[in-house]
């Protein structure tokens, strides 16, 4: 089993930090991970724990965490909590390099314990948290040596999460604890294969990276939430009634810890201007008497001491024990939780998150970090300006007033919040991150992972998941243990996840993983899935190294044969090919009442069957596998991005593109023509007036896709005539130069395979040869580098052998292929001598997209 092992420099039982901490940690319990937990007291000096033995911090703790700490460090001589408060003052703020080689000594020994625990446990990732802050020299120094040694010794990666929630600049900042900037007695964070470095927001990434330039691998990861309101229920309903409260007055909820940086002070003067209200502090009264002392003085001489209630330390987390009441129970009969903090205090502001996440509104101080992490983001709140006022005042007190008064605004206030934190720091945040950080395990016996981006698919989902779950090989079911399915959710407003998750649990033979990708397109979405399911298959306990591994697309939309998978495997392993292409079709009973419309499709259909078989095609979403080595080779899935409507989208063929980019680098693709997809018709159902113009794939060079999702039933109409020319004039277009063309002027060796040649005939084969090198020189091969260039030589190809090409279609598809459709009038007047030369002119003209419209944008069928 694999175990994860949780240190926190803050050395408190159940602090901020080892909240986040189980927030994190749960994401890895739920997979199986043993979570062990280091509360850091022998780290820390200044908590009064130091080598304490631990009590019953159990209790605070889920049943799912061990605390555990670091065997035998009581033995390493001098080290003690006197040691550890000499280093911090003479070292680290003093400067005083004397005790260094006593550091150093003493960091070997506690180095060596860490690992030698590591070890007796099994670990597998490491959680570290704010162990950046410079309190113990000795032991970060320490933390970092036996990262190395343990990771290099097991070859882990990157398999510790190191997270800071506090720096040098937001901790205490007034006293200069650590010294100044660059703080040269602190351990900065340092470039490591296996570390991973956090920080809670931008801009605490950035003074990171202004202190240590070169740090690399450093991201941003919120203090995430449970997005979720609270509610009043029968365990809690007594939390008013047991804390004296009335029930029917408006409840202010404090929920901090009772010291000076607080600034308590500004709820008991902002109390004093609200008569009918009370305030409940959530915090514990024992940790700084005399601040709490201070502030019962106040709240008598300001007249609101009978309104104040100092009710203790509240679990961060939901509880069952009778009797205990958790911070969420406080937010259920809360009207307004308040936040007045001081300026350069807080580096995240959680109670905000807590209140924005349980549906309730909140009032704030504006401290130093508020706008970088909520006032910029939109959230929406009173502000006191303490920059401008130090306490609260008439006008203040009259928007909080506002605000417990008046229902419906509340209600607004709490929808408009709820929606931005699920977004920002739902707990979804921090399940994304783990799964793509530390993916989950993947079966020994896994031979295919099934990458199904899905948006807004509620209705299709249970379908194709079934056609997936029901595959065959032969006349037997498929072995699920050969193959998976990840489905990676893009950002679904309905209940496609909800689907998902149901369909996993009532079909627990399959293994159906659930990842989100935050960006917005397909293409991102297929990369996601595909890097995902890459990275865990080369971590498949006992496989054999040379076995082959294949990524696998499907559509959300789209239906797949009993034998998809099955032939594709086979098809693969038989060919070696990097790539492998589905055959792909359309119900003939959805067109049994549009003859015209059915011929366009069939006639494409058939000339795809024909160049497929011989030149491999290329990958569609609906239906392909790469093996992953050459997808890997490739770079993976490219996102490309074009302007419409002045913002930036992904262009929509990510996945004719990778095929491309394979190809040019010389790995093959082949042809499965027993393993089929179902294409879903609302693309011709819904959309079929663009199908006809031939901008289904938009117009002017932008290539994207409305969304075609049904709104109401079809409405099976035939085309015209006209219509039905038109449909298959573009239909034909845009087919002959990307499956004729292009894969002879990726891979020109193929006109001399015998196949090949015989479908074009010598002749013509030779003469498209020399004219594809003359192209390539006078393009150069730097104009081959844009995964886009491929269409101004295939355009121009087609120009200048249309009649010859389409002589071929007809020979092999079939008389009904017919001829090119007529020219654009500005070539028709073109002199027949100048001819090649106007065509390069028309097909590389970038500004008006001409070349791009006529060729019909990508595709129709």
């Amino acid at each position: 089993m694999s175990v994860l092992w949780g240190v926190s420099f803050d050395a408190t039982p159940l602090s901020g930090v080892v909240v986040e901490f189980l927030k994190t940690a749960q994401r890895f319990a739920a997979r199986g991970h043993r979570v062990h937990l280091d509360l850091g007291y022998d780290v820390k000096a200044d908590k009064g724990a130091f080598f304490r033995p631990y009590r019953d911090e159990a209790q605070l703790l889920p049943a799912w965490v061990t605390l555990d700490r670091v065997d035998g460090v009581g033995e390493i001589r001098g080290y003690d909590r006197g040691f550890v408060e000499r280093v911090l003052s003479e070292v680290v703020q003093g400067g005083d390099e004397t005790l260094r080689p006593e550091i150093d000594r003493v960091a070997g020994e506690l180095a060596d314990r860490i690992v030698a625990t590591w070890e007796r446990l099994g670990v597998t990732v490491v959680m570290v948290e704010n162990g950046t802050l410079p309190e113990n020299l000795a032991y970060t120094e320490a933390l970092y040596a036996a990262i190395d040694r343990y990771g290099a010794r097991h070859r882990l990666g990157r398999f510790v999460f190191w997270r800071d929630h506090d720096l040098m600049w937001q901790s205490e900042p007034g006293i200069a604890k650590y010294g100044s900037f660059p703080y040269p007695g602190v351990p900065a964070p340092r470039n490591s294969p296996h570390i991973h470095y956090f920080a809670l927001h931008e801009q605490a990434k950035a003074r990171t990276l202004e202190w240590v330039p070169g740090l690399r691998n450093i991201d941003v990861l919120p203090n995430s939430f449970t997005i979720a309101p609270a509610r009043v229920d029968a365990r809690n309903a007594g939390f008013r009634r047991d804390h004296g409260i009335p029930a029917d007055v408006p409840l202010l909820a404090r929920i901090t810890r009772i010291i000076p940086q607080k600034r308590i002070d500004r709820d008991l003067h902002l109390l004093a201007l609200l008569p009918d209200a009370w305030l409940f502090v959530a915090g514990d009264v024992g940790e700084t008497p005399t601040e709490h002392a201070r502030l019962v003085d106040l709240a008598t001489r300001l007249g609101v001491r009978e309104r104040v209630v100092f009710g203790g330390w509240l679990t961060p987390y939901d509880t069952a024990v009778p009797g205990r009441y958790s911070v969420r129970d406080l937010l259920a009969h809360a009207t307004v939780v308040s936040f007045l903090t001081s300026y350069d205090y807080e580096s995240y502001g959680n109670p905000v998150s807590e209140a924005i996440a349980s549906g309730t509104p909140y009032v704030t101080s504006g401290y130093e970090l508020y706008d970088v992490v909520y006032g910029s983001k939109g959230f929406r709140a009173p502000v006191l300006d303490i920059r401008a006022r130090d306490l609260p005042d008439a006008a203040f007190a009259r928007e909080v007033a506002e605000l417990i008064t008046d229902e419906g605004k509340r209600a607004e206030v709490v929808r408009a919040n709820s929606e931005l934190g699920q977004a920002r720091f739902g707990a979804r945040v921090v399940g994304d991150l783990v799964d793509r950080l530390y993916p989950p395990p993947m079966g020994a016996a896994t031979r295919l992972s099934v990458v199904l981006p899905v948006y807004n698919e509620a209705a299709n989902l249970p379908e194709v998941l079934q056609t997936l779950h029901d595959q065959r090989d032969g006349d037997a079911p498929l072995d699920k243990g050969r193959y998976e399915v990840v489905l990676v959710d893009n950002n679904s407003t309905d209940d496609t996840v909800a689907i998902a998750h149901a369909f996993a649990a009532s079909h627990p033979d399959l293994a159906l993983h659930v990842i989100h990708e935050p960006e917005q397109g397909v293409s991102c979405a297929r990369r996601a899935g595909m890097d995902f399911a890459a990275a865990r298959s080369r971590n498949r306990p006992d496989s054999d190294p040379g076995e082959r591994f294949y990524l696998v697309s499907a559509d959300a939309d789209c239906r797949v044969d009993a034998h998809w998978l099955s032939e594709l495997l086979a098809a693969m392993e038989t060919s070696k090919a990097a790539i492998g292409v589905c055959d792909y079709y359309y119900n003939a009973a959805h067109f049994t009442r549009r003859p015209r419309l059915w011929d366009a499709i069939q006639r494409t259909l058939r000339c795809r069957a024909v160049t497929f078989s011989l030149f491999g095609g290329f990958p569609d979403g609906k239906g392909f596998a790469v093996e992953r080595d050459a997808y890997e080779r490739a770079g993976g899935i490219e996102i490309f991005y074009q302007l419409q409507d002045g913002k930036f989208v992904n262009h929509l063929s990510d996945d004719w593109d990778f095929g491309i980019k394979v190809a040019s680098g010389g790995d093959a693709i082949t042809y499965a023509p027993r393993s089929r997809v179902e294409i879903n018709p609302r693309r011709v159902d819904h959309a079929i007036d663009e199908v006809i113009a031939g901008r289904a794939y938009g117009s002017d060079g932008i290539i994207v896709m409305r969304d075609i999702r049904p709104s109401a039933p079809a409405v099976p109409a035939d085309l015209a005539e006209a219509e039905a020319k038109q449909a298959w004039e573009f239909s034909i277009k845009d087919f002959t130069p990307k499956n004729t063309i292009l894969p002879v002027l990726l891979t020109p060796a193929l006109l001399e395979d015998d196949a090949v040649v015989a479908f074009f005939g010598a002749e013509l084969a030779a003469r498209l040869a020399r004219r594809i090198t003359e192209i390539r020189h006078e393009m150069r091969v730097v104009d081959f580098t844009p995964i886009h260039a491929y269409k101004t030589p295939s355009y121009r190809l087609y120009f200048e052998f249309a009649d010859e090409l389409f002589a071929c279609l007809r020979r092999h598809v079939g008389e009904d292929i017919g001829y090119p459709p007529p020219l654009p009038p500005c070539l028709a007047e073109v002199p027949s001598s100048r001819f090649a030369e106007f065509v390069r002119y028309y097909c590389e003209d970038r500004e008006s997209g001409e070349a791009h419209n006529y060729f019909g944008n990508g595709g129709v069928f």
